[in-house]
């Protein structure tokens, strides 16, 4: 029984950090690097927030496409170019990156801190 609960334990602990770590193939940035990023226009922006999240506060030049919304509306998006992805953290843009992969996007970006790290 003891056996069991290590394995449960060990399999909760796998599954955060399979949540957490970045997915493969997709490139990390910060803030202040994405203030360079915003020049290209070449590149596609979107903000995974909520749209309340979204019309509070957010960066000139990106899209809000909610996180539950992305895989419906993805195909607004161009799988040619690359796509920068922010939330308020950095994990709801971790989620939408590793999303916009399984979906066959090439390029993707995700902006680690999200816009809590933007000043």
């Amino acid at each position: 029984m003891e056996y069991l609960n290590i394995v449960i334990i060990a399999l909760f602990i796998l599954f955060l950090i399979w949540r957490i770590l970045p997915g493969k193939g997709i490139k990390q940035i910060t803030t202040s690097e994405l203030k360079h990023e915003l020049k290209d226009k070449n590149k596609q922006f979107i903000d995974v927030r909520t749209p309340g999240e979204f019309g509070s506060n957010h960066i000139k030049g990106f899209k809000n496409i909610p996180l539950q919304q992305l895989a419906e509306r993805s195909g607004s998006l161009s799988k040619d170019r690359e796509v920068v992805v922010i939330c308020q953290s950095g994990m709801r843009s971790n989620k939408a990156s590793k999303q916009l992969k399984r979906l066959g996007f090439a390029k993707v970006t995700n902006v680690k801190g999200g816009m809590s790290a933007w000043s």
